[in-house]
């Protein structure tokens, strides 16, 4: 854990063919990726990236075409982006970005607050000092990447394991009991546009941990103190099984009203038991509807910090193993005939679904307004024929100005799907979003299909 982002206009003949070939093939390779089908859930599926090893080629051929998130392993944290008091350093850290963002991958903020992996500076103050440091680091990173960001975990392993239920006793801790509402309440203030994140360990089951987590939630939203979403780190091996109450643990979470995120997953293991595990996980994810994506902790076995216990879904050399086969089925990829049944300790999701729209697609849009701009998220919900390929017809009110959006293209007011979010199954859906300065006022996004 310490080691640890056309729609075509009918043509006629060989114009037509074309285009119709050309979105079946971009179809068929969507649906053979993880971060594709992911997206034809309403969800995505990231990995952890280290800076040093993007000069890898097999490391980053597989960044690039199976995950659609990253989240810096280090290069976001206290020691790499603070290393003396008052001077900030975000070379790796912007490096990791920079790419993610030329390759239309969003991105995971890890960790803002945090009592290990502190530069010495901060481990010699205490008191209002510390408090104040706190402060103004949360600001200065959160807004050197405003905009950049779609979740924060802005608050790490606060709780203590054992059966207490407390807190953890840390030098942050020591500031006073209201730390972590402060550091949310300041990661707000710096990115009003980012989702704020609550992220642990040994909390993917109910037990004491999971329980004073969830008052601490429970007490935040009732009192409005600005939470997005809870990541479960899900760090899995025969001594730390998948629970069997993961879904429910995480259905009580999104009850709450909050996002709920696998953040850290890995599973040691290997063969089918490994391969189960992983569907497990996923299907426990695909069946909590605010559960809005996974991230695996490495890429490669050997690119994790638990490489011995072999515990992600490529091998050391990059191939994908029958964990892969598992992860991708469970969320619809590959053959449709190789999705296996979801077994009998697993819940079924809920029976009621909203109906299916009986149009190409409808669009309907979420705003996150502040003093001088907004973020909008797009929701693109196929109808009953499903989609190849879609585009929203989206006006913005004088003044308002784009500065950043991710998962779409943009030609004017023409919003338009990426490689990996065009095809969505009949009744499911997609997101995009933007970041604009100005007012939001009314948005009347329209949506068509093909």
């Amino acid at each position: 854990m310490d080691k640890k982002r056309k729609l075509a206009a009918a043509g006629a003949g060989a114009l037509a063919v074309a285009v119709a070939l050309g979105i079946a093939s971009t179809a068929d390779a969507a649906a053979s990726t993880l971060g594709a089908a992911a997206a034809e859930q309403g969800r995505y599926f990231g990995t952890a990236v280290a800076a040093y090893k993007l000069s890898d080629s097999v490391y980053t051929g597989i960044l690039d075409r199976e995950f659609t998130m990253v989240t810096p392993e280090n290069e976001m944290k206290w020691d790499a982006t603070e290393p003396s008091q008052g001077s900030f350093s975000y070379g790796s850290a912007d490096q990791i970005v920079s790419r993610a963002q030329s390759k239309n991958q969003r991105m995971r903020g890890h960790a803002l607050a945090w009592h290990s992996q502190q530069p010495g500076w901060v481990q010699n103050l205490s008191g209002t000092a510390l408090r104040n440091a706190m402060v103004n680091h949360v600001t200065q990173v959160a807004t050197h990447y405003q905009g950049k960001i779609y979740a924060w975990d802005v608050v790490n392993e606060a709780f203590a394991d054992g059966g207490g239920g407390g807190r953890r006793d840390s030098n942050l801790q020591r500031t006073g009991n209201d730390w972590i509402e402060v550091a949310f309440r300041t990661a707000r203030a710096a990115d009003p546009g980012a989702k704020l994140c609550y992220n642990d360990y040994n909390t993917d089951g109910q037990n004491a941990k999971s329980n004073a987590v969830y008052a601490m939630v429970q007490d935040f939203k009732s009192r409005g103190v600005p939470i997005d979403c809870v990541g479960f780190q899900s760090h899995f091996n025969s001594a730390s099984p998948v629970p069997s109450d993961y879904q429910a643990n995480l259905q009580r979470f999104a009850n709450l009203g909050v996002d709920v995120q696998i953040t850290e997953l890995d599973i040691e293991g290997s063969g089918s038991t490994q391969a189960e595990n992983f569907r497990k996980v996923t299907q426990a994810c695909l069946n909590v509807t605010r559960c809005t994506g996974i991230t695996v902790w490495g890429i490669r076995d050997s690119d994790s910090w638990r490489a011995s216990g072999t515990p992600l879904l490529f091998d050391g050399n990059g191939n994908k193993k029958a964990a892969y086969t598992s992860t991708l089925a469970a969320l619809g990829g590959g053959s449709p005939t190789s999705n296996p049944p979801v077994s009998s300790s697993s819940s079924a999701p809920p029976s009621s679904q909203p109906p299916i729209p009986s149009g190409g697609c409808t669009a309907t849009v979420s705003v996150n307004q502040w003093q001088g701009g907004f973020v909008a998220t797009v929701r693109v919900t196929a109808g009953a024929s499903g989609t190849n390929a879609w585009a929203v017809t989206l006006p913005l009110p004088s003044g308002a100005t784009v500065t950043n959006s991710w998962s779409t293209t943009r030609s004017g007011n023409t919003w338009s799907n990426v490689s990996y979010n065009g095809r969505i199954a009949a009744g499911q859906y997609t997101e995009f979003g933007f970041q604009a300065t100005g007012t939001a006022g009314t948005l009347s996004p329209t949506c068509a299909a093909s």
